[in-house]
Order: structure tokens, then C-alpha cells, then sequence
């Protein structure tokens, strides 16, 4: 089946989409559109012709329709129910995430277990959807494996997100974690396989590049090619900070442990986020020190892929 992922372009809603895509087996296409004022500050049900409303330095949506099709985030919503509505039962469309519209519009919603929805279109799923899988994290292994030999063990992953709506990322906050990461240092010789993102901002890099300067670490912040994947495989611990549910439970799809660095901020979703991931035994705060426990891998997508299947199937019977 064709399928189509349809984000306004954000990393952490793009991923989701493209990891049931995989787990599903197809083969997708994934379109970024760009939606005009003031239309995308409207609820969907107001869109004259969503489809017309797109700005072209985005991706425009035009038939043929996907057999499937993928959204994620709020600014996907009107197309998502456009292309519904040209295309009636040949679209099965899936939304991620609560949608700020009638949940009964779309052919099925998946929504994290920290939301409140639920329905019988409703599959609920334990925090983010992701690309992680064990083949994937098997083949990164061997590619970085080289490229970071040199570092003594344990090393430690550290995944830095940023400032969002409910989180600050300060640069007294990024000195009190590169504080803490080099005191870690000095105290079990660890080193650092350590990535930043596009919310982190230049200076705190420049903070935390500073703070490192004498640790034994690997630094990549966009440029060349992405160690992610390969950087999660080969860790013996990870630190990510809070501002991500989307790192955090691709940290959790590992097995090993996961430490939270708190940003200040926050919101009654996250908390609730957070506190459920640590009862469930997945994370711990991080307080400068490296702790050992285990816990079966969090690997969600799959687990939803497989009902998204069934479902799939019985349509087509």
C-alpha cells in the first residue's frame, strides 16, 4: 500500500510518523507542509479548502491519495480530513497525538498513554512512537563502533534537547549539567558519546564544548553524519534531559539506564510522563551519579504496529 507521513516538518512529530511507517512495512513518502496565516491558528473545521491553504515553500498535497495516510501535530489535521473527505474509505488515516478536532474524523488515533483520550479508534501507546529497533541499533553498532574504540568505558550517552513551551534550557542550566557531567568524569573515568539538538542553541554548545574540552568525548551537533542510532547502541548508561518525551523513550528502548537531567518547566503532562516512567522502572533522576538497573526494552512502535496491522487487514477482507 502507498502511505503518505504528513508533519509540518518537526523532528519529533516526523520520526514518530516515519517509525510506524517502517514497522508497518511501507513505503512512504513524507511530505512537510507549510500552512498560511491565519488559517493555522484556526481549529480545522474552519479551513475553507484546506488543501488550497498550503503555502507552496512547503510540499503541496495532490491526487493521486495515499492509501494510507500518516499524520502527526495539529497543523496536519486539515489535510488530513481534505484528503479524507476527496477520498473517503480508499484513505485509512491515522493521527498521532490528540487531535485538536473530533477523534471520530480519522480512521484511527494513536495517542500516548499520558493523554487523555480514549475511544474505539483509540490505540494508546506507552509514551513516543520511534525508528528504534534492535536490527537498527545492531547495524549503527558496528558502523560507529570504530569511531568511538578509543573512549574508555563506561561511556555514557548524553542527549541534549532545549527551550520549548515547557521547558527552559538556560545557559545556568547547561553549566550546572556540564558541571555535573565532568565531576561524573572525575569520579568513574567515564567518557562521552554526547549530541545535541536544534533547540539547544549555540551558546549552550559553546558551554558545553568548553566544559569538555579536557574529558574524553564525542560532540556532534549536526554536522556530517548522525551517530545517533550508534551512539545509543554503544552506550553503557544514558543521560537525557527532560524536555523530550520522544528522546526518552528511545532511550528506554534499550534496556539500559536511563538518567533524567531536569530542566526547568514543565507542565501536568510531562510530570505525569515522567513519574510514569520512573514507577515502571525506566528512568531515575539523574543526581551526577551513574546508577545500574534493568528493565525489559521499551519498543512501543512495534507493539502498535502489529494492532495497526490486524486492523489494516480486516479492512481489506
Amino acid at each position: 500500500m502507498s502511505c503518505w507521513i504528513v508533519t509540518d516538518g518537526s523532528a519529533g512529530m516526523e520520526i514518530q510518523g516515519i517509525g510506524l511507517a517502517e514497522a508497518l512495512g511501507l513505503e512512504f513518502e513524507v511530505k512537510r507542509i507549510v500552512t498560511k496565516a491565519p488559517w493555522r491558528w484556526l481549529p480545522p473545521q474552519l479551513w475553507i479548502n484546506p488543501l488550497s491553504l498550503l503555502d507552496k515553500t512547503g510540499d503541496v498535497l495532490l491526487p493521486p491519495w495515499p492509501d494510507v495516510l500518516i499524520t502527526c501535530g495539529r497543523q496536519s489535521i486539515p489535510a488530513s480530513l481534505a484528503i479524507k473527505k476527496a477520498n473517503g474509505a480508499k484513505t485509512f488515516t491515522i493521527h498521532i497525538q490528540t487531535p485538536n478536532s473530533d477523534a471520530s474524523k480519522f480512521d484511527l488515533v494513536i495517542v500516548p498513554e499520558h493523554d487523555k483520550l480514549r475511544g474505539d479508534n483509540v490505540l494508546v501507546c506507552e509514551g513516543a512512537l520511534g525508528r528504534i529497533t534492535p536490527e537498527k541499533l545492531h547495524e549503527a553498532g558496528k558502523k560507529f563502533q570504530e569511531t568511538v574504540s578509543h573512549l574508555p568505558s563506561p561511556r555514557v550517552a548524553v542527549l541534549i534537547g532545549g527551550s520549548n513551551r515547557c521547558y527552559d534550557m538556560t545557559e545556568d542550566v547547561m553549566k550546572d549539567l556540564a558541571a555535573k557531567l565532568e565531576a561524573l568524569h572525575d569520579e568513574v573515568k567515564c567518557s562521552f558519546l554526547v549530541t545535541t539538538s536544534r533547540r539547544t542553541g549555540e551558546e549552550n554548545e559553546h558551554i558545553l564544548k568548553s566544559a569538555l574540552n579536557n574529558v574524553p568525548h564525542q560532540l556532534w551537533t549536526g554536522e556530517g553524519e548522525n551517530p545517533y542510532f550508534g551512539y545509543l547502541a554503544l552506550a553503557d548508561a544514558l543521560i537525557v534531559t527532560s524536555d523530550s518525551v520522544n528522546m526518552v523513550c528511545e532511550a528506554c528502548a534499550l534496556g539500559k539506564p536511563v538518567h533524567i537531567f531536569e530542566l526547568p518547566g514543565g507542565n501536568a503532562k510531562f510530570n505525569y510522563f515522567h513519574k510514569r516512567m520512573r514507577d515502571k522502572g525506566y528512568t531515575r533522576p539523574f543526581k551526577g551519579r551513574l546508577e545500574q538497573w534493568s528493565y525489559p526494552p521499551l519498543l512501543e512502535t512495534q507493539k502498535i504496529a502489529d494492532e495497526v496491522r490486524v486492523i489494516l487487514q480486516s479492512r481489506q477482507k
